[in-house]
């Protein structure tokens, strides 16, 4: 197997290398690589820069914003905007409901929600979790029921990402209670300021704001916001959750924060000593640098495996292993902060180092990581049954 860039793909990375690091504000960059939280105003501003440039929604059909690349360039548009320290482009928008409704949605929609959703303008939140459903999402409660030309929607979603600077949010609700479950589900698009619609917000354990509770008491919908066709939602479903794992391996985010590790723990230690003289932390990083190179290696692989645009199912392997070395990282950078990583709650003009008061609320952030975009219990089971043939 050839994995060595050809010049054009080589050139192409040199190309998004540079726009990366001189067209995204400084600012947001700062915030990334300090692992500090984006406001909702740098998320917007990073994205709008990136679709000024034509590059936001690259995996979109072309006449839409998308770009015509292969899998190898959109791989490497990704890899180079996470080693920059850029925020990919808002999934909720770029890789989940964007796609559905160009592949699936009226004219009418398209047209109507497309652009704004591509720049940004329109900020999507997804409805799709439940309480008491967990992993078998087909086994959502929340019912639309038609009357005249609107649905009225009851019921409740729950882990709403970022649902608090939602305009709309993209739902799947039971609009048929009589059929196999899966058979009975429409996608939805709701405004979030639609009466009735109510966001309460769910506190994290590293004290953040992150997710939400979304309540429906009688919200009224127009039928023409109603995406494909009616009990058709799950096929709809499934078509956004296979685009949801394309990339969830983040090598570049990853690389460049044990690369800031390693940096750091050289004067980490006492009177400014290296940690790095200490054997155990030394085998430590050198294990996780081997094992993500490994890692970006079996994603160039599977990169070149793709086809037609569908996610190869190794790209299972991909998000499990990717999240596993995203935390072990994280629990890295932990040990290397030592006591310091106990002022969580310092201020800006703290004596303790940003990136030490940030380890903490990072590692405990990133236990998610393993349970979102199919946990990983999830990913062993496909892994076992599509590649290594182990059915039951």
């Amino acid at each position: 197997m050839k994995l060595q860039l050809s010049e054009e793909d080589a050139a192409f990375r040199e190309e998004m290398r540079t726009f990366f690091t001189t067209q995204i504000p400084q600012d947001i960059r700062d915030t990334v690589t300090a692992r500090r939280e984006l406001s909702k105003d740098q998320i917007v501003r990073s994205m709008q820069a990136m679709n000024a440039a034509g590059i936001a929604v690259p995996n979109w059909p072309v006449e839409w914003g998308g770009k015509d690349w292969t899998p190898l360039q959109r791989h490497i548009w990704h890899e180079e905007m996470q080693l920059a320290g850029v925020m990919p482009p808002l999934a909720f928008n770029a890789s989940m409901v964007g796609p559905v409704i160009a592949a699936f949605g009226s004219q009418e929609l398209k047209e109507r929600f497309l652009p704004k959703t591509a720049n940004l303008d329109i900020w999507w939140s997804q409805g799709f979790s439940e309480p008491d459903a967990g992993s078998d999402l087909a086994s959502l409660r929340t019912t639309a029921v038609r009357e005249g030309d609107e649905y009225v929607v009851n019921g409740q979603k729950t882990w709403t990402t970022l649902g608090q600077y939602g305009d709309w949010i993209f739902t799947l609700v039971r609009t048929d209670p009589t059929v196999k479950k899966q058979a009975g589900i429409s996608f939805l698009l709701i405004d979030m300021t639609s009466p009735g619609l109510t966001v309460r917000p769910i506190e994290l354990i590293d004290g953040g704001h992150e997710v939400n509770e979304v309540f429906f008491d009688n919200v009224r919908v127009p039928v023409e916001n109603l995406v494909g066709e009616e009990n058709k939602g799950w096929d709809y479903a499934k078509f956004l959750l296979g685009n949801e794992r394309v990339g969830v391996a983040p090598v570049g985010s990853t690389k460049r924060t044990l690369a800031q590790a390693k940096e750091y723990a050289k004067t980490a230690g006492a009177g400014g000593t290296s940690l790095l003289d200490d054997p155990l932390l030394a085998a430590q990083i050198a294990e996780l640098e081997n094992d993500l190179l490994a890692l970006e290696l079996t994603a160039l692989r599977v990169v070149a495996n793709s086809a037609d645009g569908k996610p190869h199912p190794a790209s299972s392997v991909l998000k499990l292993q990717g999240t596993v070395l995203q935390q072990a990282v994280t629990e890295l950078w932990v040990d290397i902060a030592g006591p310091n990583a106990l002022a969580t709650g310092a201020g800006e003009g703290s004596d303790v180092p940003e990136l030490a008061r940030t380890a903490t609320p990072n590692y405990l952030n990133y236990r998610k990581a393993s349970i979102y975009g199919g946990s990983n219990e999830v990913q062993r089971q496909i892994i076992a049954g599509t590649i290594l043939g182990l059915r039951g």
